[in-house]
């Protein structure tokens, strides 16, 4: 039986897009809201400034995956993620959970959570290619190749779209109006 009665708000978008942008204004506007938890990914790569994480080495990822105690793991551009088992008992607890995933996750969360939404945050291709040259995080890879991957985006199909090619307040406040959304109506799917 999935899990609920609370709600996961996934994030997804390609590289560049500004997701982490968006839910750290989201993060600060709702810090004293107690019904909305920020859940912190686990990745096997070095923490970086322009991304908040946990970082563990494969061999002990592999581990934690192996024992159980992910909620959800998946592997993307050569790292593996997850998100702590510590959502399960907040969705339980009907609150609803905000995690950047990568697109490949959204399967198994619909699987296993009662309450989905996605949310794909997106912006033009030379936006993103802008924003990739400026942020340099050698773990990625080559621009190139990053640039490739965010064509994937084109054909995943999300619950809502933010284009978040203008002010970041205009993209933090549609993805607050979706996890509001979540809030007030966790049954109805996003």
């Amino acid at each position: 039986m999935p899990i609920g009665p609370g709600h996961l708000v996934l994030v997804v978008g390609p590289s560049g897009a500004g997701k982490d942008t968006l839910i750290d204004g989201a993060r600060q506007a709702l810090a004293s809201d107690d019904r909305v938890v920020f859940a912190r990914r686990i990745v096997t790569r070095a923490g970086h400034s322009a991304e908040d994480h946990d970082s563990l080495d494969e061999a002990a990822f592999l581990k934690v995956r192996d024992a159980g105690d992910f909620a959800l793991w998946w592997g993307a551009h050569g790292n593996y993620y997850a998100l702590p088992i510590g959502i399960d008992g907040a969705i339980r607890g009907g609150r609803v959970v905000v995690a950047n995933v990568s697109r490949g996750g959204v399967d198994a969360a619909r699987a296993r959570y009662a309450r989905v939404t996605s949310v794909l945050v997106t912006a033009p291709a030379e936006l993103l290619a802008a924003r990739l040259a400026g942020r340099q995080r050698d773990s990625d890879g080559p621009l190139s190749d990053r640039l490739k991957r965010n064509d994937a985006y084109a054909a995943f199909s999300a619950d809502v779209v933010i284009d978040n090619s203008g002010p970041p307040a205009d993209g933090i406040a549609r993805l607050l109006r979706s996890i509001q959304h979540a809030v007030a109506a966790p049954g109805d799917g996003g």
